[in-house]
Formats: structure tokens, C-alpha cells, sequence
């Protein structure tokens, strides 16, 4: 049997497909064109997550709806960039995880900006020196990344989207393992690979980077140190892998957030998550119950929340800032009477940001 005509028809679906993407692609050019003139937004998560719920929901195969998802995520991204040069701060050096959420929010055709600390990702994006940031919120080993949480509590960007990417750790050195003195990370993905380590290097001294990636380049100038990052870092930055998969839990998996200046539209149908900062004050310290009534404003109304966590403010002892996850949209009646409720007796209710759910 004759593999041609099958070739054939493959290249005529090609040259069909291409002819489609630019027609799509010059449609995004005119949108992006009246945005500029009405001063539009040109990332729109709402809308984002719109075309891909609906792309997905017409996938009936063989293609694997990730693999849909990916392709897709370069077509928007080859939108976007027609439609406004867009530049993304992370926080690097390059092929760090951050990165590599990055890229799997934004796709290749956007800029991006490594830079060496989440506060400073914050300032980028306030100054407007970059136009949408993305940081680390949380693993689902161990736990919040308390530099993100405590950057929330001065700042005014807004949370627009999330992403969650698993997290596959190898240890990347030029040194045999018995020769290891030192290795880098960070502070989380250490963490992670804690059991690991204490099996593998017992006798290597275990000491923090500002990122991953930041750690493999440290392992690449000293030949006693080893690194725990990701092997896009270990291929970007011509280090040998010397052992994969060293996370101690298989599904470890880290969340990442996408901040702007303005805030994201709902997607409605329950498909919203939105995050508050509230402090209690001296209601907590006033109320033995105090966390409950907080609590029951949201409860009331049947709104479902996900995550409760506290930070100490750091304005004050023993006052203490409660992050909060909720399902749902700030503009959504029911959340609007939660918030004017919790208003009454919290001397601090923030809305850090609405964004889709997770698809």
C-alpha cells in the first residue's frame, strides 16, 4: 500500500490549516487595532478562557485535549503579539519554573523579562515597565511562597489568571555525587527533595538560591556544587543532569499567579475564582469567634471557599492578614453582599483579583 496519496492529502490539510491560521490571525489584527483606539485591554483573560473552554469542548479526537490546549496557546500568543508587543516579567534567571509557567500561559511570540525578586516583579508592573508579571503562589508540597503573599499586602495589581504546572526536579552538577559539597536551590524546591537529599547527599550543605534556575548557574561556576531545578534549566544552561525526578511526592505540582494593572472580567457559570486579603484586627483579639464570623458572610451564601491561609501583617504584633480563595466573581450579587458584610466589622477587606478557575 502506497503512503503518497495519504501524504498528498496530509500537505493539502497543511496548506488548508495555514491558510486558516492567517486569516485568524489578521482578524486579531483588526481587534487589536480598534482596542488601541478605545484604549482596550489586549489580554483579556476572560475571553481567553472563553475560546479555549470552547475549543476543547468541540475536541472529539484522537487529539489529547492538552495537546489542543498547547496548540492553541501559540496561536492566541501569535494574536496577541500582532495585536500589541506584550512583555511579560517572571521571576528568573531564564528556564526557571516561573518561566516555563510562563510560557505555557503566554506562549513564544510575547517578550519576556527575567528578574531576580518577586517585590521587584511587583514594581515592574506598577511602573508599568512591564505590561502582566508571573509568580509563584504556592506547591502543592510545601505550601504558599510567603514572599508573594506578603508583596499582596502593599501593592495594587491585580490577580488576572492562574496557572498550574507540575513540577519534575532533577539534580544537575558537573561533580560525581560522592564529590557534591554544596547544593543550591530554592528555599521550596529544596523542600521538595528533602528525602531525597538526606538519602542521596548526606553530606552536602544544603543552601538557598533566589530561583532554580539562579542555582544551576551557580553549579555551573563552582565544580563541587550541585543544583535542584528543572532540566529545561540544566539544557538552557549546559549542565549535565545527574539524577531526575528527586521530588519527594510524584504530583508535585506549583501554582503560579498572572498579576496587571486592571482587572479581569467574569467568566460567569461559576467558573470564577476570586482572592481577598482581610484582616480582622482587633476583632480577633476582641471576638472569640471572631475567624467564624469571618467566615460565615461567605457560608450564608452558599459560596464555596478554597483556600484559608494567614500571614502576620507585620504592621503590628499578633495581627494577622487572612488570604482567601473563593468561587466566584467580585462583581457577582452574592459576593458583593458577602464583601459589604465583612466591611462592617473588618477593618480591612481587600480584593486581590478575580480569575478563571482552573480548566
Amino acid at each position: 500500500m502506497s503512503l503518497e496519496p495519504i501524504r498528498e492529502k496530509i500537505d493539502a490539510l497543511d496548506a488548508e490549516l495555514v491558510a486558516l491560521i492567517n486569516q485568524r490571525l489578521v482578524l486579531a489584527g483588526e481587534i487589536g487595532r480598534i482596542k488601541r483606539l478605545t484604549g482596550g485591554e489586549i489580554y483579556v483573560p476572560e475571553r481567553e478562557d472563553a475560546v479555549l473552554r470552547k475549543i476543547c469542548a468541540r475536541n472529539g479526537g484522537p487529539i489529547k485535549t492538552e495537546a489542543l490546549r498547547a496548540i492553541y496557546r501559540e496561536i492566541m500568543s501569535a494574536a496577541i503579539a500582532l495585536e500589541k508587543p506584550l512583555l511579560i516579567a517572571y521571576l528568573g534567571p531564564e528556564a526557571s519554573n516561573t518561566h516555563a509557567a510562563a510560557i505555557k500561559k503566554f506562549g513564544a511570540s510575547v517578550d519576556y523579562h527575567a528578574m531576580a525578586a518577586i517585590a521587584d516583579i511587583f514594581t515592574a508592573v506598577e511602573k508599568g515597565e512591564a505590561d502582566l508579571a508571573v509568580i509563584p503562589i504556592e506547591n502543592s508540597t510545601e505550601g504558599s511562597v510567603r514572599e508573594t503573599l506578603d508583596s499582596f499586602d502593599e501593592s495594587d495589581l491585580k490577580i488576572v489568571g492562574q496557572i498550574y504546572l507540575e513540577i519534575n526536579h532533577a539534580l544537575i552538577t558537573q561533580a560525581p555525587l560522592d564529590k557534591v559539597l554544596r547544593v543550591y536551590s530554592k528555599d521550596q524546591a529544596l523542600a521538595q527533595c528533602r528525602n531525597w537529599l538526606q538519602r542521596n547527599l548526606p553530606h552536602a550543605q544544603l543552601l538557598d538560591a533566589a530561583s532554580t534556575s539562579r542555582a544551576v548557574q551557580i553549579a555551573k561556576e563552582d565544580p563541587l556544587a550541585a543544583a535542584v531545578a528543572g532540566e529545561l534549566a540544566a539544557d538552557y544552561y549546559g549542565v549535565p543532569v545527574a539524577a531526575r525526578n528527586i521530588q519527594d511526592k510524584a504530583d508535585n505540582t506549583t501554582r503560579f499567579f498572572v498579576l496587571g494593572r486592571k482587572p479581569a472580567g467574569p467568566v460567569g457559570g461559576g467558573k470564577d475564582v476570586t482572592s481577598f486579603l482581610i484582616s480582622l484586627g482587633d476583632e480577633a483579639s476582641a471576638h472569640s469567634g471572631s475567624l467564624l464570623r469571618m467566615l460565615m458572610p461567605f457560608s450564608e451564601r452558599s459560596i464555596n471557599l478554597s483556600k484559608i491561609e494567614s500571614r502576620p501583617s507585620k504592621k503590628r504584633p499578633w495581627d494577622y492578614n487572612f488570604f482567601i480563595d473563593a468561587t466566584g466573581h467580585h462583581d457577582d450579587a452574592p459576593m458583593k453582599e458577602a464583601v459589604a458584610e465583612l466591611k462592617k466589622f473588618c477593618p480591612r477587606v481587600k480584593w486581590l483579583g478575580s480569575y478563571p478557575a482552573a480548566t
